[in-house]
C-alpha cells in the first residue's frame, strides 16, 4: 500500500469526517443524561453509565458495540438479552428490601396492585397508536416504575425497543418527585392529605422469613412466567431476613449490585445508536411513559380514597401513590406532601407497604403479559 492510499484510508476512517446528524443528536442526548446524573443527581447510578456509553457508541468506527467482539455488544448479547443482569438486580433488590411494612398491614398490598392500572392504560394507548401487542406491553410496563422489570419484559417481547423503554423507565423514575405531586394534589383534598394513620405493628423475624418463601411458592405456582423475577427477589430477601448469611446478603446488595448496575448501564447505552434510537416510535414511547406513570399514580390514589371511605377515614389516600415500585422515592414523595399539610404527620412507613408491594405487583404483571404474548 502506497503512502497516498494510506493517507486516504486514514481520513476515510476518521470519525470526525463521518459524523452524521443522527450521531450528533445522540451524543447530545447522552451528554444530557450525564448532566442530569452529575448535576441534578437524577438516578446517577444508571443515567451516568447509560449516558456516557451512548456518547461512545455514536462515535463512528469505534467498534465497541459491533459484533462479534465489541465490549458493549458482548455485554448486551450475553448479559442483557439473556436476562442475566435483570435477574441479578432483582436478587440484589431483594437483599435490600424490607417487606415488614407490607406484612404489618397486608391490605396496603392492594394499593400496589391498583397502581398497575398505569401499565394497562399505557399499553392500550400504545396499541391505539399502532404498536404491536408485544411492543405495547413493553411500553406499558414502564408504568410500574421498575427499570429491571421493564428491561426483562422488553428483552423478551420487543428487544428492538430496549433502549427507548429503559431510558424512559429510569428517566421517569428519577422524575417521580416532579410527576407524582400534581396528580396526588389533584385527586385529594388538604383534609385527606392531613389524615394520620395508626402506628404499624411490629413484625416478627419468623414472619419475615416465611414471607419470601410463601410468596415464591404461591406466585410461582399461579404465574410461572413471573417466577424468575419473583424468585430472585425473594431469594435475596430470604438471605437478608434469615440473618445467617450476612456475608452473602451484603455481597448481593453491595458488590454484586454495583457490578451488575455497571453492566446494565453499558448494555442499555449500547442500544442507543442513532440508527436505532432516533425514530418516531422513540418519541411516542417517551410520551407514553409519562402517561403510564401518571395513571399508575392516579390508580393507587383512587383506590386509596375508596379504602379511606371504607375504613372510616383511617387510611390516608396518598399512600396509594406509592404503589408504583419506585422504592423508596414514591414513599418519600408521600411523606413530603403529608408533612407540607401537617409537619407532625409521619406516613413514610405506611407508604413503604404499597411501595414494596408495587415491586411484586409489577413483576407479576410482567409475568402475566409474558404468558399471554411471549
Amino acid at each position: 500500500m502506497g503512502l497516498e492510499q494510506a493517507i486516504i484510508d486514514f481520513f476515510a476512517h476518521m470519525g470526525l469526517l463521518n459524523l452524521t446528524l443522527g450521531n450528533v443528536i445522540m451524543i447530545l442526548v447522552g451528554l444530557t443524561l450525564v448532566y442530569l446524573a452529575v448535576v441534578k443527581e437524577m438516578e446517577p447510578l444508571l443515567l451516568l453509565p447509560i449516558g456516557i456509553s451512548a456518547v461512545l457508541v455514536n462515535l463512528p468506527f469505534t467498534g465497541i458495540a459491533d459484533p462479534p467482539h465489541g465490549l458493549f455488544y458482548l455485554i448486551h448479547r450475553h448479559l442483557i438479552r439473556t436476562e442475566v443482569v435483570p435477574l441479578l438486580i432483582f436478587f440484589g433488590l431483594g437483599a435490600m428490601t424490607d417487606f415488614g411494612p407490607m406484612i404489618a398491614d397486608p391490605k396496603t398490598a392492594l394499593l400496589g396492585a391498583a397502581a398497575q392500572i398505569g401499565v394497562f392504560v399505557a399499553m392500550l394507548t400504545a396499541v391505539v397508536l399502532g404498536f404491536t401487542l408485544p411492543e405495547a406491553a413493553s411500553i406499558g410496563i414502564i408504568g410500574g416504575a421498575d427499570g429491571p422489570t421493564t428491561i426483562y419484559l422488553t428483552t423478551k417481547l420487543a428487544p428492538h425497543l430496549l433502549g427507548a423503554t429503559a431510558v424512559a423507565a429510569y428517566s421517569y423514575m428519577s422524575l417521580v418527585p416532579l410527576i407524582q405531586p400534581p396528580v396526588i394534589r389533584a385527586l385529594t383534598t388538604p383534609e385527606e392529605r392531613r389524615i394520620r394513620m395508626e402506628q404499624l405493628r411490629p413484625v416478627s423475624k419468623r414472619e419475615k422469613i416465611l414471607f419470601p418463601i410463601a410468596s415464591m411458592l404461591i406466585i410461582g405456582l399461579l404465574v410461572p412466567s413471573a417466577a424468575p423475577l419473583i424468585g430472585m427477589l425473594m431469594i435475596g430477601n430470604l438471605f437478608r431476613e434469615s440473618g445467617v448469611v450476612e456475608r452473602l446478603s451484603k455481597a448481593a446488595r453491595e458488590e454484586l449490585m454495583n457490578i451488575v448496575t455497571i453492566f446494565l448501564g453499558f448494555g442499555i447505552g449500547s442500544t442507543m445508536r442513532a440508527e436505532y434510537f432516533l425514530t418516531a416510535k422513540t418519541l411516542m414511547i417517551l410520551a407514553l411513559g409519562i402517561v403510564a406513570f401518571a395513571t399508575a399514580t392516579a390508580g393507587g390514589v383512587l383506590l386509596g380514597k375508596l379504602m379511606m371511605k371504607l375504613s372510616g377515614g383511617r387510611i390516608n389516600p396518598m399512600i396509594g401513590a406509592a404503589g408504583v415500585s419506585a422504592v423508596p422515592m414514591s414513599a418519600r414523595v408521600v411523606q413530603k406532601l403529608a408533612a407540607e399539610e401537617d409537619p407532625g404527620n409521619f406516613l413514610l412507613m405506611h407508604a413503604m407497604g404499597p411501595n414494596v408491594a408495587g415491586v411484586i405487583g409489577t413483576a407479576v404483571v410482567a409475568g402475566v403479559l409474558l404468558s399471554a404474548l411471549g
